[in-house]
């Protein structure tokens, strides 16, 4: 009786010692065993190789991301300020004629709450010119006390000044068109228009010289290449618009909701208006931008699951390289949870140390983005970010947080995915069978 309770004393001993030592969930042991197996030894290079290329995938996948995600929406944003900022966010336009009494309108519509300004224009297509060249261009006839109130385009005058445009003959260009043509302030512009006198031949175009008042650079070219400003009463005479104009330009303070003030504008504009707001204006290129931002993300996306691959395969190479120790270690006592957790500590820590490291250098890189473009061009003697193309003078960035915390959750997510399969196969393993040829 005495012997059969001393040997199941000693049988279960080991048993009760090994759970008592891995009741906790990742205890110290399954951390240094699973840190360990990381690490380089000669015969297991090749392994460990594999696990750099997977953080090295991690990283550069989490990083990219970030970075391309980012100048997404700086890049939108940007465009948005710009366009925005110049065009207004709701347009009343006459249906078969020109906006009369565009004053009482533009005074009565200012007054409803959540407008910001309604600014009489005139627009029109014509042809500047000068000595050494010739191209198109948009007129916009504006007061001189608006004009002022535009801030994207009163803050950036980089030659000359606005002071007396109502009372001057003078324009104002924008600094890409004045480098074009080849003028400065104070030389004069010929301005072309279809839309000219009615003769007995037909409609003669008209043409008239400007002096120019002021060149502004808003920072998108577009604008800065074709964007003219006239004073509103010559703009009239210019464009034989009467006693009217061709629209009149609305500011809201929360531009998404600018659908909300349509019915009320309606109401004060009269019938024979049409109203078109800036989303309707712009959609095409918009969508565009949201198309191009979504599947770009889902191409980068793949970068994540090559990388969450490659951990699956150093794992799947790292059990069985690692067959022998890990039965013994289930002959010595260690369950198959503990196992199960040491294999999935191995490939969580490459995860994780790559979506940090990806985190922190994509982070860094849109932080620096315009110094790094600058060097970068430097270097290579290439425009990496022509302004002619993309519109904008520098390259933007903007950082959205829950965007970064969807990718960082999703790169964990696919990390710690790739590791449940390998961990269970070690865990799985026939401690009889790993043993018998050894």
């Amino acid at each position: 009786m005495t012997e059969a309770a001393t040997t199941d004393t000693t049988t279960h001993r080991p048993q009760h010692r090994a759970g008592r030592g891995h009741s906790r969930a990742f205890g110290v042991f399954e951390w240094m065993l699973a840190l360990r197996y990381l690490r380089a030894r000669r015969r297991e290079g090749f392994i460990s190789v594999i696990a750099g290329f997977s953080f090295l995938g991690i990283m550069l996948g989490v990083a990219t991301l970030i970075i391309v995600m980012s100048v997404m929406n700086g890049f939108r944003t940007e465009l948005l300020d710009r366009i925005l900022g110049l065009n207004g966010h709701l347009f009343v336009r006459g249906v078969t004629s020109y906006v009369t009494d565009f004053d009482f309108k533009a005074d009565a519509i200012s007054q409803i709450p959540g407008i910001v300004s309604a600014t009489p224009i005139v627009e029109g297509q014509v042809m500047a010119s000068s000595r050494a060249n010739a191209q198109g261009g948009l007129v916009r006839g504006i007061s001189g006390n608006n004009l002022k109130r535009l801030s994207v385009v009163s803050d950036h005058i980089v030659m000359g000044t606005l002071d007396d445009f109502d009372k001057n003959e003078g324009v104002a260009i924008g600094d890409r068109l004045a480098q074009n043509l080849g003028l400065t302030v104070g030389d004069s512009i010929t301005l072309l228009s279809p839309r000219g006198a009615i003769t007995p031949f037909g409609t003669a175009p008209r043409v008239k010289a400007y002096n120019i008042a002021a060149i502004f650079k808003i920072g998108m070219s577009e604008y800065d290449s074709s964007i003219i400003f006239m004073p509103l009463h010559e703009a009239q005479s210019y464009f034989r618009t009467g006693d009217g104009v061709t629209a009149l330009e609305i500011m809201i303070k929360k531009p998404d909701e600018v659908n909300q003030f349509i019915p009320k504008v309606s109401a004060i504009a009269g019938p024979d208006v049409d109203i078109i707001t800036w989303q309707q204006s712009n959609h095409t290129f918009f969508s565009a931008l949201q198309v191009e931002r979504n599947v770009m993300f889902l191409i980068l996306t793949l970068i994540l699951i090559v990388a969450a691959l490659n951990i699956v395969s150093g794992l799947i190479m790292l059990v069985k390289d690692k067959g022998r120790d890990i039965a013994v270690l289930r002959t010595m006592g260690a369950t198959r949870g503990s196992v199960m957790r040491v294999f999935f500590i191995s490939g969580a820590a490459i995860g994780v140390a790559g979506t940090l490291a990806g985190f922190a250098l994509g982070t860094a890189f849109c932080l620096n983005i315009e110094s790094l473009r600058l060097f970068l061009s430097s270097l290579t003697g290439t425009e990496l970010f022509n302004p002619e193309i993309y519109f904008l003078s520098h390259m933007p960035a903007e950082i959205d947080v829950s965007e970064v915390v969807s990718v960082v959750g999703m790169a964990l997510f696919l990390s710690f995915a790739a590791t449940l399969y390998p961990a269970w196969r070690a865990a799985s393993l026939d401690p009889v069978e790993a043993l018998r040829y050894e």
